[in-house]
């Protein structure tokens, strides 16, 4: 009688976790997963978070040769899509540095930009604190260059596994930068994956020292949700410039004397004017 009780109890139980998904289920389904933990997992509740509002530059800064200035007085939008693609080809498999900075003084007061988000149940804070860019495309004819990026994320002393970001560098016109990407997956919990969206609107490019800042915002969406916008600057190690060769250093006729010497050319030093090409050698008087 104790057993039939003990039965009864465990089917009542079981029907009530698992729902009406129960009658759904087959007896071998109900014996390997009583509780239907696999079907819990997938519907997990998902959050979604509505990005925070950005705040629209008033103009956009560009400082090239030591001088700053607004891109509508001096600068084409041209000039400027230009200046950014060859800025991120230069940075190319690079790693950039991403602080959170005043927006007046473009000056870094923090070492990365954080984030209040909720991982599962729990208030945590999410932190980054440089991207490396992985890929570089232009776009011939749209102002456009597709980046591939791939974020440093931690949160509470943690690193998720992350997919590598696409993101779309869209140059408007003079008051309208914008790089903005598809959202990127990270793992934070057991549950599932979840999708980080980046916003970044520019107004700050100095070309002779590779900054690039403006306003952001980044919202988490799924097991862990929230975020945050504020105003960030990259560091980038390579600037704006076209990374121009280094020009060979031009052999003196004695170095290159020296250097056929040395390869065993077998030259004529007997001779002070040989491979010398007119340079005159004096000899060294010794006192006694």
């Amino acid at each position: 009688m104790s057993n039939i009780k003990a039965l009864c109890l465990l089917i009542i139980t079981t029907i009530s976790i698992s729902g009406c998904r129960f009658w759904d289920r087959s007896m071998q389904e109900i014996m390997n997963d009583p509780f239907d933990h696999e079907n819990a997992m997938e519907n997990a509740p998902v959050h979604y978070t509505t990005q925070a509002p950005l705040a629209t530059p008033r103009s956009i800064i560009v400082c090239r040769s030591k001088q700053c200035a607004p891109i509508k007085l001096s600068m084409s939008t041209e000039y400027i899509y230009n200046s950014l693609a060859q800025m991120m080809k230069n940075n190319n498999n690079n790693r950039a540095l991403i602080c959170a900075a005043d927006a007046g003084s473009h000056s870094c007061y923090q070492n990365y930009i954080s984030l209040p988000i909720t991982v599962g149940i729990t208030p945590a804070y999410m932190y980054i604190d440089s991207v490396k860019i992985t890929d570089v495309s232009i776009n011939k004819g749209s102002n456009s260059i597709n980046i591939m990026l791939n974020y440093n994320v931690t949160y509470n002393g943690q690193t998720p596994d992350c997919t590598p970001d696409k993101t779309l560098l869209y140059v408007k016109n003079a008051e309208n930068i914008v790089l903005e990407d598809k959202g990127y997956r990270c793992k934070m919990t057991t549950i599932g994956n979840t999708t980080i969206k980046t916003m970044f609107l520019i107004d700050f490019i100095d070309l002779d020292y590779g900054f690039i800042g403006g306003y952001y915002s980044i919202g988490l969406s799924g097991p862990s949700y929230g975020g945050g916008s504020g105003y960030m600057l990259l560091r980038l190690p390579e600037t704006g410039y076209p990374l121009m060769p280094m020009p060979a250093k031009e052999q003196t006729p004695a170095q290159q004397h020296a250097q056929s010497y040395l390869e065993g050319n077998n030259a004529d030093t007997s001779s002070t004017a040989a491979g010398t090409d007119g340079v005159q050698v004096f000899p060294i008087n010794y006192k006694k």
